[in-house]
């Protein structure tokens, strides 16, 4: 098989993976731990990717090859999670409970991967929310508290949450005045949230408000809307250590 077919070619997961973990991983004290935490996090999400595409293609393709060039990844990479992940919960217990509160949005994402509707806003939120979820997992286990992770999980579910309609704006539904409207008013409500949770964060979120009313409608190419969300994840990632 290619790289292309083990590795997802989908660069926002990748930050929405990435930044809430490093978040909580800096916001605590960074520790060994955190390697394999890591690992097993990476594993598993890529796991889950290929056999939600397994439950999508077995449904909907005429081609017995496609679905089951997908079997082999799932496994390889669930295997490998599932011994990192052992590994870890045998000093760490309490991470299988993390993983069973993840378990639930996992079925959501499967259900509409079988119903070929990966694209839906539900769905994308039901995987927001797990990723940012990591920002507690990754501080707990580097001595921090639970409730520290709490504003700056809430601020990483803010700003990956309105990425969802942005992107589709950009991408998708960019001639949706619809889906513009609904994308720019999201913002605006995470920009008022964010700045309850604390007020240095009103200038991200002025900027990620300004990027959703401006950019649709432009006409850019898909690898300058990844690049300015990928500059956007480093912000908030810099801005959540420094703030909280």
């Amino acid at each position: 098989m290619s790289r292309s077919r083990w590795l997802p070619n989908q660069h926002g997961a990748w930050a929405m993976l990435a930044v809430p973990f490093l978040a909580g991983t800096f916001l605590g004290h960074p520790r060994w731990v955190h390697l394999p935490l890591l690992a097993a996090w990476l594993l598993g999400y890529l796991a889950v990717y290929h056999a939600q595409q397994w439950l999508r293609l077995t449904r909907i393709s005429r081609n017995p090859k496609a679905p089951r060039r997908h079997v082999r990844p799932a496994l390889v990479f669930g295997s490998a999670g599932a011994v990192v992940g052992l590994a870890l919960a045998v000093s760490h217990p309490w991470l299988l409970l993390t993983a069973a509160c993840a378990a639930p949005f996992v079925a959501v994402n499967s259900l509409y991967a079988y119903a070929n509707r990966e694209r839906s806003l539900l769905n994308g939120v039901a995987a927001v929310i797990p990723a940012c979820g990591m920002l507690l997992v990754a501080l707990r286990l580097g001595g921090g508290s639970w409730g520290a992770g709490v504003a700056p999980a809430l601020t990483c579910l803010l700003y990956f949450g309105g990425t969802v309609p942005y992107v589709k704006t950009m991408i998708r539904e960019r001639n949706s005045a619809a889906y513009r409207r609904g994308s720019v008013a999201y913002h605006a409500a995470a920009l008022v949230a964010a700045s309850l949770l604390n007020p240095w964060l009103a200038a991200p979120f002025t900027l990620y408000l300004l990027r959703a009313s401006l950019l649709p409608g432009r006409g850019l190419k898909v690898g300058v809307v990844g690049a300015v969300e990928v500059l956007c994840s480093l912000v908030l990632l810099g801005v959540v250590v420094g703030v909280f």
